[in-house]
């Protein structure tokens, strides 16, 4: 107990440093490239910061465990939207725009939808995993091909150096191991307090994969980087859906139980929630930020008392 107590600690350190200078090289990365940060956080940090979400649930697909492929990706998605952006913005109120509510929120809820549309028999099959994977090709076409230019108050004088392009994956490799053992070690403690493997699933994996995009993006946050921030959590579960759960479905076609299918419902009410709230004022405040931390509060309290 001690010992996974004290790798739970190191790895919340690892998270919190890995993630600053992830923020940081990424940033300059951007405004020297002249793409924004929105579109940086998009992809480049979001795709890095869900690589525990794409070993865990390709990882389950290989094995047959379908319920923890689709409920580790679902769980994660709810928690990005409700635990953690709500966490980020009761720190700091998120600035959001036309395009991360119009373009990038819109085709969110779309594949959202989608994913409920494909799950309507409990099974997502191969051609459907090849669709999902198709339209994340189709929106990263759609994002560099525009290759939008910096927005107003983006620009630092910073332009990034060889160092940036070093620091960038190994800040991404840092966060990602950090969350690795952050997973291993809670999971770790939970078992020995008696706690069911799938309650584990549903909450501390599901929580665990998603500490890099916490760490990012209240790092993100906190220096003013809005687009980055909030790019970050919506780019991972666009990435989650169609990326993760694509590429799985591709390797071997999944069944849920019919219970999973309402946890669906549920990720498609948060996603145009929380695409309400950063349309509202063009912001995301505190007290929206405390709605979306409780709704994933309380979801949590409902999975344990399953």
């Amino acid at each position: 107990m001690i010992l996974h107590t004290l790798i739970l600690i190191v790895s919340i350190f690892m998270l919190w440093f890995g993630a600053k200078y992830l923020v940081e090289s990424a940033g300059r990365i951007a405004e020297s490239l002249g793409i924004s940060e929105l579109v940086i956080g998009l992809t480049v940090v979001a795709f890095g910061t869900s690589a525990p979400e794409f070993a865990v649930t390709v990882g389950a697909a290989l094995k047959g465990q379908a319920d923890i492929s689709v409920s580790n990706i679902v769980g994660s998605n709810i928690f990005n939207l409700g635990f953690i952006l709500g966490t980020v913005a009761i720190v700091r109120s998120i600035t959001s725009s036309r395009k991360l509510v119009y373009r990038d929120g819109a085709f969110m809820i779309g594949v959202t939808f989608l994913l409920l549309f494909f799950f309507r028999d409990l099974h997502l099959s191969r051609i459907e995993g090849i669709i999902l994977c198709v339209l994340l090709v189709f929106y990263m076409i759609l994002l560099f091909y525009k290759k939008e230019v910096l927005e107003e108050g983006e620009f630092s004088g910073e332009k990034a150096t060889w160092k940036d392009y070093i620091l960038l994956p190994a800040s991404i490799a840092v966060v990602v191991a950090g969350g690795h053992f952050l997973v291993e070690s809670a999971s770790a403690i939970a078992t020995m307090m008696g706690v069911s493997p799938w309650v584990i699933g549903v909450t501390i994996v599901a929580a665990g994969t998603s500490a890099p995009e916490m760490a990012t993006s209240l790092a993100a946050a906190i220096k003013g980087k809005h687009g980055m921030s909030a790019g970050n959590l919506i780019g991972s579960d666009i990435f989650n859906i169609l990326g993760v759960l694509g590429i799985a479905g591709i390797l071997n076609p999944m069944s849920i139980p019919a219970q999973g299918y309402s946890s669906l419902f549920m990720l498609s009410g948060m996603v145009i929630l929380v695409m309400f709230f950063l349309r509202t004022g063009w912001r995301l405040s505190r007290t929206e930020g405390i709605i979306l931390v409780t709704i994933g509060l309380v979801r949590w309290i409902f999975d344990f008392m399953q």
